[in-house]
């Protein structure tokens, strides 16, 4: 049975000569199986038709393989057989990488039922492998949370110690995700030392430095700088000018106050849209990137943003 490719209809070609076996039974140690000529046909193509394989096309000299790989086998272990891991070396098996159009590595694919169904490139952080997998088989009730989830929920609880930790570990793991080195800025800034978090996204390559996540993160930092201490807010007490509006404002989103902060820039955009040059609207915006384009308040505010202005 070939290996089709649903989207385009078009077969990829498999080994000739592999045996013509059972599939891979659903025993713990045939979780993990290392892929070459003999087994192929039994494994990805027969066995598929009863098992979903997870194809993890690798090289010994693809350093995101090696990140790849323990999290790969972590989650078959994780699974317990309602996946096969088959590991394919496509620099001991050539001919087999040739057929199924290997490019680049690592180069996941999932086969079901003999057909390509999905596949992915690139070292992806555990939490986004576990959505892709959980797209198309059930995962397990116990699973633990991955190490992404780990430290969100550290963060929540206002433990960024641990956060810190978690992402200190995996950019150590996975020195070529930026992300994560983004996510460890943001817990350091939780943790109240600024000028570290800086300093980690002042270190990032310029096109990860100045994309939206990490712009968000420095967002954070110059509010935390810009905003007024407590000794000046103390001063502010009693005013009602548009200067003491906006101190109060930037205060409350430094301190991540999000929605007062934003309900204080709104009010004081209507009723004093000159103060600053434009202060207000400008702020907003800048909230906005901190928060990034999906949050569920920059959705809100952008619709009351929008309805202000027009």
């Amino acid at each position: 049975m070939p290996i089709v490719d649903p989207r385009t209809g078009a077969p990829l070609n498999t080994p000739e000569g592999s045996t013509q076996t059972s599939a891979a039974s659903a025993d713990p140690a045939n979780y993990i199986v290392d892929i070459d000529m003999s087994n192929f046909q039994q494994v990805v193509l027969e066995g598929s038709v009863q098992t979903p394989v997870l194809l993890d096309c690798w090289a010994p000299w693809c350093e995101p393989c090696k990140n790849l790989m323990p999290v790969l086998e972590k989650l078959a272990h994780e699974y317990a057989g309602a996946f096969i891991l088959a590991k394919l070396n496509i620099e001991e098996h050539q001919e087999i990488a040739a057929q199924l159009g290997i490019r680049s590595v690592p180069d996941v694919k999932l086969i079901m039922q003999g057909q390509l169904y999905d596949q992915f490139q690139g070292a992806l952080p555990e939490k986004q492998i576990r959505e892709w997998l959980a797209q198309y088989i059930e995962a397990p009730q116990d699973a633990p949370a991955s190490p992404e989830e780990q430290a969100e929920a550290a963060l929540a609880a206002g433990d960024a110690a641990t956060a810190q930790a978690i992402y200190r570990q995996l950019v150590q793991e996975n020195p070529e995700h930026y992300d994560y080195q983004v996510d460890l800025a943001s817990a350091t800034l939780a943790g109240g030392n600024a000028e570290d978090a800086r300093s980690v996204l002042d270190n990032l390559p310029p096109e990860h430095r100045d994309a939206p996540k990490a712009r968000g993160v420095r967002a954070r930092i110059d509010f935390g700088d810009e905003a007024p201490s407590a000794e000046e807010l103390a001063s502010l007490e009693g005013r009602d000018d548009s200067e003491a509006r906006y101190k109060r404002a930037l205060r409350q989103v430094a301190d991540g106050h999000y929605e007062a902060g934003l309900d204080a820039l709104l009010a004081l955009m209507k009723a004093d849209r000159a103060y600053g040059d434009d202060a207000a609207r400008l702020t907003l915006l800048r909230v906005f990137d901190a928060l990034g384009a999906d949050h569920p308040l920059t959705v809100a505010y952008r619709r009351k943003l929008f309805a202000l202005l027009y």
